[in-house]
């Protein structure tokens, strides 16, 4: 689903990712993850796609809430157990959208 976001300006999160093979614990860890994103102030929406490479895309209202939800001290234990166990790379970027558009039927 594509998320309902605000009149720009905002910011985007994008997290793309390489999965390992492991899968232990991964579902509840990113369950979780989703609960707690919702509850954080500044959160937007998120949207996702996996395929080889696998993207999500958080929105935020502003940088602040970005470090917030960053220094999350379950998100910091989620990144841990993903660099040593679930992802085999990721980069993170970080992007204020300056306009956005639609196409709706």
């Amino acid at each position: 689903m594509i998320s309902n976001t605000p009149t720009p300006p905002y910011y985007a999160v994008i997290f793309s990712s390489v999965r390992t093979a492991d899968n232990e614990g991964y579902a509840e860890t990113d369950a979780l993850m989703n609960e707690l994103a919702l509850q954080q102030d500044g959160f937007l929406g998120m949207e996702y796609a996996s395929s080889e490479i696998g993207i999500t895309i958080s929105y935020w209202s502003d940088v602040e809430a970005i470090k917030r939800w960053k220094d999350n001290l379950d998100h910091q234990k989620a990144q841990r157990e993903g660099q040593k166990r679930w992802y085999s790379q990721y980069k993170v970027r970080i992007a204020k959208v300056e306009r956005d558009y639609d196409f709706l039927k």
